[in-house]
C-alpha cells in the first residue's frame, strides 16, 4: 500500500488546527447521524473508491461474498474500470459513490478494496445529498478517508471493517451478523487462543496506560488519517476515543505521524486511544530504530489517558467491525471496548 505521497510536512501542522476545527463545523451543526438498519434481502451497492483489483475474478468473488451475506448486489457503474492504479477516474469513482447514496433502493454501501486514492474524491462528494440519505458504509484502510470526511461533513456513523475482496471468515461473518442483523451493542474483546502454549500468546493486548474512558469512537488508518490534516475532511478530536492501525510502515514513519498528531493538538484532545495492529511495521535488521511500543510510550503515555494496543483492528484476517462515530467505553486494563448506544435509526 503506497499512501506516503499524501503526507504533508509536520512543520506545517501548527497552521492546520484552525482549518481542522473549521472543517468539523458541519458535523457539529447537524449532530450525529445514524443510518437506517439493514436486513437480509436488501440491495447493497458494491463500489471501488480506491485502487483497482489486479484480477477481474476478484470482482466475481466480491459479488458472491455480498450475496452470501444475504444481499442483492448492485455494482457501481465503474466497478471494473481502471485508471493507472485507481479503479477508474476520480469523476467515475465519485459518481459511483454519489449514485449509491442517492439510490433509494440501495440500503448499504460496501467498498471493494482499499489501496490509495479515496482522498482524491472528497471534494467531489455530495455531502448534502448524503446527509439526506444516510446509509451504512463499510470498509477500512484507504476507506479511512471516507470515514473521516463523512464524519466531518455530515456526522454520519460509518463502519470500519472487512471489504468485498477481504477475508470473510467465520469470525468476520459472525461480527457482521451480530452488528447489522441482530443490532447488538457489541463487546469488542480479542479471542485469546492458548492451544498448547503454557501462556497464551496470540491476540494479546498490551496496556499502555490503564483506566476507562467514554466517548465517540473515531479513527482508522494512521497514514490516511494524518494525510487529511489541514483539510475540512478531518473531524474534531475533542473527547474522542481514537483507534488507529497501519500496514507496511517503518517505525520512523509511525513516529513522524504521531508527531504530526501531537503538533496539531489532536493527541491532547482525545479521551483514550486504542491501537490495533501495525502489520509489517517492525524495525527490521540492525540497531537504531524505535519500535512501536517505544513510540506509544513516547507519544501516548505522557497524555495520562487510557490506552492499549493489540485490538483486532487492521490489516489482519480476523478483524472487528466497529462504528466510526458510535459511543463506546474502553477499558485499557482489560484491553476491551463496548458500544454504549445503538448505531442505527429506530
Amino acid at each position: 500500500m503506497d499512501r506516503r505521497g499524501f503526507i504533508g510536512s509536520a512543520a506545517l501542522t501548527a497552521l492546520m488546527l484552525p482549518l481542522v476545527r473549521g472543517g468539523t463545523a458541519l458535523a457539529a451543526e447537524h449532530g450525529r447521524l445514524l443510518p437506517p438498519p439493514i436486513k437480509r434481502g436488501d440491495t447493497v451497492a458494491l463500489v471501488s473508491p480506491s485502487a483497482a483489483v489486479d484480477d477481474p475474478f476478484s470482482l466475481q468473488l466480491a459479488r458472491e461474498t455480498v450475496e452470501a451475506l444475504g444481499f442483492k448486489v448492485r455494482p457501481g457503474a465503474h466497478l471494473g474500470a481502471r485508471y493507472g492504479h485507481l479503479a477508474g477516474s476520480d469523476a467515475e469513482r465519485a459518481a459511483d459513490l454519489n449514485a449509491a447514496f442517492a439510490d433509494d433502493e440501495v440500503k448499504a454501501v460496501i467498498c471493494l478494496r482499499g489501496g490509495s486514492g479515496a482522498a482524491r474524491l472528497l471534494p467531489m462528494l455530495d455531502y448534502g445529498m448524503i446527509r439526506r440519505n444516510p446509509k451504512v458504509l463499510l470498509g477500512y484502510s484507504d476507506i479511512t478517508a471516507l470515514h473521516c470526511a463523512l464524519q466531518a461533513q455530515t456526522g454520519l456513523v460509518t463502519f470500519h471493517g472487512p471489504m468485498g475482496t477481504g477475508s470473510w471468515n467465520r469470525f468476520n461473518a459472525e461480527q457482521f451478523r451480530e452488528l447489522f442483523f441482530e443490532r447488538k451493542l457489541m463487546q469488542y474483546r480479542n479471542p485469546v487462543e492458548d492451544k498448547d502454549e503454557l501462556v497464551p500468546r496470540r491476540n494479546r493486548t498490551v496496556t499502555v496506560t490503564g483506566g476507562k474512558a467514554r466517548g465517540e469512537l473515531f479513527g482508522g488508518n494512521l497514514t490516511v488519517l494524518t494525510a487529511l490534516a489541514g483539510s475540512p475532511y478531518l473531524p474534531d478530536f475533542d473527547g474522542k476515543i481514537l483507534f488507529l492501525e497501519d500496514v507496511s510502515e517503518a517505525p520512523y514513519r509511525i513516529d513522524r505521524m504521531f508527531s504530526t498528531l501531537k503538533l496539531m493538538g489532536a493527541l491532547d484532545r482525545i479521551a483514550g486511544l486504542i491501537f490495533g495492529e501495525c502489520s509489517d511495521c517492525t524495525p527490521g535488521d540492525g540497531y537504531g530504530s524505535l519500535n512501536l511500543a517505544q513510540i506509544l510510550d513516547d507519544h501516548v503515555k505522557p497524555l495520562g489517558i487510557p490506552a492499549y494496543r493489540g485490538a483486532l483492528i487492521g490489516h489482519i484476517r480476523e478483524q472487528f467491525i466497529v462504528p466510526v462515530g458510535g459511543m463506546v467505553e474502553m477499558d485499557a486494563d482489560a484491553g476491551t471496548f463496548r458500544m454504549l448506544e445503538p448505531v442505527f435509526r429506530g
